[in-house]
């Protein structure tokens, strides 16, 4: 009988073991487990963190750009309208040379007759 009992205390002793054993993995991976998530939410709460920088930089990039284009569209009339008075004083500056031919060939031809008249008298 002693070595029935004893062979029962082995098999409840091993199967105790084999408990504990199983308990210490599963408490092992429950730990993992923990670790793992606290992890995770660490960089979820970074990742988030990241998505509301880059979302404030895209606001400030976009204001910067409609800005830019409002600039640019500005310059571009003024350049249009600069053109328009710079093709408008060139016209005008050909019409006074255009004009001050015509004045000097009078001018000389005014002079040629009184020079003209002077050698008569």
């Amino acid at each position: 009988m002693e070595n029935v009992q004893s062979e029962d205390e082995v098999l409840e002793n091993g199967t105790d073991m084999h408990m504990i054993d199983l308990q210490r993995d599963a408490n092992r991976q429950i730990s993992d487990l923990k670790f793992k998530l606290a992890k995770s939410e660490q960089e979820i709460t970074t990742l988030e963190q990241n998505v509301i920088r880059l979302e404030g930089q895209v606001a400030r990039y976009k204001c910067a750009a409609e800005n830019a284009e409002k600039i640019e569209d500005e310059l571009k009339a003024e350049k249009r309208k600069l053109q328009r008075e710079l093709r408008s004083a060139l016209d005008k500056t050909e019409e006074l040379e255009v004009s001050n031919g015509h004045l000097v060939k009078r001018l000389e031809k005014m002079k040629a007759n009184r020079s003209a008249l002077l050698s008569q008298q």
